[in-house]
């Protein structure tokens, strides 16, 4: 997990971050050397135009007859020296004229290139980025700006011209700022991923040495959940997970105890009594009542395999319902009548069986099972001279039909383990001798295999109460 997802995630998060910087850095640079060219032409314009005026004055101060080099050239170098320029005038041969180097110079010695005068004089103005066809060695910004001293074509051309060399002093500076600032931010940027990536992957690796623990049987392990995110909701899923295994693994292993338990007993109890008939020490005239007791033994197994097979059948969802038109209460009222005996010796009042039909939808077979084994329970532990009392009610689209009986009742933490496998409270241990603690796992199954539900209600000292629902059957309009 280290070398793996840590190390991804990292790498990611960094490249992402180095390209978006470097693009961010080439993108300042590219828009700060546009904007520093363009202001420092504009200003190159303005500066020519001004040279232009004075130009054009000195035209008229001279009955517009010539140009006096000593009246333009004041003015030309102050307005160079303004903006470190050169401001030089070119006639439309190409030739400069005037210059305020005063001087042999580069500008004397080379001729305008003849596309550079037309396209000032077509446009209206001229402006460039470069040698200059020569006449510099190094990139200068240069712009050019007519001079049309009367209405004929234009006389020349006065250009301005600066070194580029501000610009990329300018860049530069620029530059060294943004990587000085860039720097910092990736280093502080790397610092925090590496933490973060960290604290996000922790609950991973703590999650596989989890599992670890698990596969060796060990399911206490639990990860801390800390906010709200999907790794926090991996973290709850994966701490519910650790729970149902371990609730899972000890009723496994409680399974395991109680099955072996429930065999052994009567199996036992059987090899003893049939060897003793075999070797002679239980005498003749005991044998029948110790056979009989071996045939109890020998149902009480078959009554185990039956109730663990279809609880098995009906989790592999094997167990399938077929739904039909009963009246529940014809059910019960046959159901009753098969522990008549029993009611008898026990001397019940039975409550609840003078009603009307009550139509339900269900398997015939299976909530058969299901009212059986609740009409035995309550049977079983009703108190002497005590009742059984049947209720329906409706809520909705369902039915419930409730069988409480007057007795010793549940304790409050004895009633969510009722459905257990092969569990049986203290008080019932003494009166179930038949029974293998399966016949309410089978009830709860049977009812959530048909959409329903089991409620019980208990006081202890007083009653207990259980109800189970079903699907009304529908009303035929």
């Amino acid at each position: 997990m280290q070398k793996g997802l840590f190390s991804k995630y990292f790498t990611i998060c960094a490249s992402l971050i180095f390209i978006s910087i470097t693009t961010l850095g080439v993108v300042l640079l590219s828009f700060a050397s546009e904007y520093f060219e363009q202001e420092k032409l504009a200003l190159l314009e303005t500066n020519a135009k001004h040279a232009v005026e004075i130009t054009k004055r000195s035209y008229e101060e001279n009955n517009s007859n010539f140009i006096k080099v000593s009246d333009v050239i004041p003015g030309y170098r102050i307005l160079a020296s303004a903006i470190d320029a050169d401001i030089y005038l070119a006639d439309m041969e190409g030739e400069t004229r005037i210059c305020t180097h005063m001087s042999a110079c580069n500008h004397t010695v080379h001729v305008i290139d003849s596309e550079v005068l037309n396209q000032a004089v077509t446009n209206g103005s001229f402006s460039d980025v470069g040698l200059m066809n020569g006449i510099y060695r190094e990139p200068h910004y240069t712009v050019g700006i007519p001079l049309c001293l009367d209405e004929t074509a234009p006389s020349g051309v006065l250009f301005v011209s600066v070194a580029a060399e501000e610009q990329v002093k300018f860049l530069n500076e620029i530059g060294e700022m943004f990587l000085i600032s860039a720097l910092l931010v990736v280093m502080l940027a790397f610092i925090m991923i590496y933490f973060m990536t960290g604290s996000m992957v922790q609950p991973l690796r703590q999650m596989v040495a989890a599992t670890k623990s698990f596969s060796q049987g060990d399911f206490t392990s639990r990860i801390p959940v800390e906010g709200e995110d999907e790794i926090a909701q991996l973290a709850i899923a994966f701490n519910n997970m650790a729970y149902d295994l371990a609730t899972l693994e000890s009723t496994r292993r409680s399974f395991i105890a109680n099955v072996s338990h429930e065999l052994k007993t009567p199996m036992t109890t059987i090899a003893g009594f049939v060897d003793g008939i075999l070797d002679g020490t239980i005498p003749k005239e005991k044998q029948e009542h110790y056979l009989r007791i071996v045939s109890d033994e020998v149902k009480r197994l078959s009554r185990v395999v039956r109730s663990m097979l279809n609880i098995a059948r009906i989790e592999a969802g094997e167990q399938e319902i077929k739904p039909q038109i009963v009246d529940i209460h014809e059910l019960v009222c046959r159901t009753v009548f098969t522990f008549e005996k029993a009611i008898e010796e026990k001397n019940l009042d039975v409550r609840g069986l003078d009603t009307d039909k009550i139509m339900v939808k269900a398997d015939p077979d299976l909530i058969h099972q299901v009212v059986y084994n609740l009409v035995e329970n309550a049977v079983k532990f009703a108190s002497a001279d005590g009742y059984i009392e049947f209720t329906y009610t409706t809520e909705g689209q369902k039915t419930y039909v409730g069988i409480r009986n007057s007795g010793q009742g549940l304790a409050k933490d004895e009633i969510p383990k009722v459905f257990d496998r092969f569990y049986k409270t203290d008080s019932s241990r003494s009166k179930d001798k038949t029974g293998v603690g399966l016949g309410l796992n089978i009830v709860k199954s049977i009812v959530k295999l048909h959409g329903g539900e089991v409620i019980v209600r208990s006081i202890e000292g007083e009653y207990s109460e259980f109800a189970f629902s079903v699907d009304s059957a529908p009303v035929k309009k």
